[in-house]
């Protein structure tokens, strides 16, 4: 499902997690305020009906990872409207840590992050090597993701930020939660969605 608005600033692909898909609700709602504000979007199955029916793909996210790094390269490969749009990642639930997978595997390529109740900590060794800034959502109610969000935050290896949302539990139900988490992450958009600077390896 992509969304391409008019004079389009900069694209968003987004990574669902564990038992959703391109029709997320909450996804779309967030898909939707971006495209508002000039955004692309990309919302898109990481796993076939076949493979979700194996609990172990939806939490496999070095696949998870493989398969958005594919979803980009083939971004580069649409019209020149697409292609030349500075792309970011927004991952829910293990898609986060899919998203930052791809991230630290695309430095010159992702600029920005966003994760909604996330679970980054699953992105491992892939942390240090993500130089895109990087916001995490989490709930205020959500307990332990608070914990592995904020660890994960330490490891992270460029410019990052943690936004709590008082009250809130995992999937963000809440009255008003699902706003705050939309109007953050746009904010985050606006700011540091833009053609990342290249990476060179030290002489």
């Amino acid at each position: 499902m992509l969304t391409l608005p008019d004079n389009a600033r900069g694209l968003v692909a987004f990574a669902h997690g564990s038992g959703s898909s391109r029709f997320s609700v909450r996804n779309i709602a967030v898909a939707q305020e971006l495209n508002a504000r000039r955004f692309a979007t990309l919302l898109f199955d990481l796993l076939t009906p076949q493979e979700e029916d194996d609990r172990a793909n939806v939490f496999n996210v070095g696949m998870l990872g493989k398969r958005l790094v594919a979803a980009v390269d083939w971004l580069q490969g649409l019209e020149p409207a697409v292609a030349c749009l500075p792309v970011g990642l927004f991952g829910a639930s293990t898609g986060a840590a899919a998203a930052l997978i791809a991230a630290a595997q695309l430095p010159d390529r992702i600029a920005a992050v966003v994760s909604r109740g996330g679970r980054p900590d699953l992105a491992g060794e892939a942390l240090p090597h993500v130089r895109a800034p990087t916001l995490l959502i989490v709930g205020g109610a959500d307990v332990g993701v608070i914990e592995l969000n904020e660890e994960a935050r330490t490891w992270l290896g460029g410019l990052t930020a943690l936004e709590i949302i008082p009250g809130a539990t995992h999937l963000f139900p809440e009255p008003g939660a699902m706003d705050a988490v939309i109007g953050h992450a746009s904010r985050w958009f606006e700011r540091y969605l833009q053609a990342p600077t290249p990476v060179r390896a030290a002489s």
